[in-house]
């Protein structure tokens, strides 16, 4: 008797499935189960393809830690175009996050917009990589992360609301070239600049191989229509057997007779100042002689960049000085 109660509740069970309206039920954007990624982050700033101004002590070209958070649409780290928020100020002037993770966590507690805060340590050179594992859920299938670049006055990488979605199934990998932002929180516009607050508060913006458009700022360079990628970020998807482990650092050195990785070379041109005063002319009344003015090299040369220009000039003169 009971097998056939059993019988008759499934066939129910399996007709009501069939018949019931689908209408108003909850459409998760991606499988119903959470997923895995590796994440891998590596610093590509070497002084070849980024020759100017490229620091090498007190502090030495490197990265800060990696902070990165999984969420929903309801949340953002940061946004391009908007107004960093006092945690991003921050990390992006000082690397220190204590602020951006009570932001996180105020927002985890009251908006339900996060999931996970996740963060990767520091690498000492320009070059090398980190990587962590993280968990996305279907609830909250966003990934926003920064990097802090040091040493500057508050540049950064990284990436807004990454979506880790495709119609109904997490996506297995995912490849991201990374490029430079300026929080607007700071004016420097050199690696090693001072801190000097930009008041009132700039928008975050992106920094270009043309934008400052300023022969100081470090990232300046007006041959190149783009930068070359200061940083590349990889995600892939894990089984649920797979585990990751955090590679040595490959630190900024060649080894001898072969090279580790070929990084793109950019062509830095030679600048110079402005010219000098003319001397006074070097000869007595009533007989020709000559002045002179120079200038100084600020930036040499590198890469197949165009040479330095005269650096000194001279000119005949007859002294003006003279009495009859």
């Amino acid at each position: 008797m009971e097998l056939l109660i059993c019988l008759w509740l499934w066939n129910v069970l399996e007709l009501f499935s069939l018949t019931a309206p689908t209408e108003g039920l909850p459409v998760l954007p991606c499988s119903s189960e959470a997923a895995s990624y590796s994440l891998v982050y590596k610093g590509k700033w070497s002084p070849s393809a980024f020759p100017k101004q490229y620091p090498l002590y007190r502090p030495p070209a490197q990265w800060s830690p990696l902070i990165a958070v999984t969420h929903n649409d309801q949340y953002q780290l940061w946004q391009l175009d908007s107004l960093a928020s006092p945690g991003v100020r921050e990390y992006a002037e000082t690397g220190a996050n204590a602020t951006l993770t009570q932001e996180t966590e105020k927002a985890k507690n009251k908006m339900h917009s996060i999931a996970e805060f996740f963060k990767a340590s520091a690498i000492p050179s320009g070059i090398g990589q980190r990587s962590i594992k993280l968990t996305v859920y279907p609830t909250h299938p966003l990934l926003s992360f920064m990097v802090r670049i040091v040493p500057s006055p508050d540049w950064f990488v990284g990436s807004d609301s990454i979506i880790l979605c495709e119609g109904n199934h997490w996506k297995e990998e995912l490849t991201l070239d990374l490029y430079p932002y300026d929080a607007g929180t700071d004016s420097g516009f050199t690696f090693s600049s001072p801190n000097f607050a930009t008041v009132p508060q700039d928008k975050i913006t992106k920094i270009t191989s043309a934008f400052p458009n300023h022969g100081a700022n470090s990232f300046y360079y007006p041959r190149l229509r783009h930068l070359p990628p200061m940083a590349r970020l990889t995600l892939r998807k894990l089984k649920r057997w797979q585990s990751v482990k955090t590679p040595a650092i490959k630190l900024n050195f060649i080894p001898r007779g072969r090279e580790t990785e070929r990084f793109s070379e950019t062509p830095l041109d030679c600048e110079v100042s402005t010219w000098s005063s003319w001397s006074p002319c070097n000869r007595e009344c009533n007989q020709f002689g000559t002045r002179r003015r120079t200038r100084f090299i600020h930036t040499k040369p590198s890469n197949s960049g165009a040479p330095c220009p005269e650096l000194e000039q001279e000119r005949k003169c007859i002294p003006r000085n003279c009495f009859w």
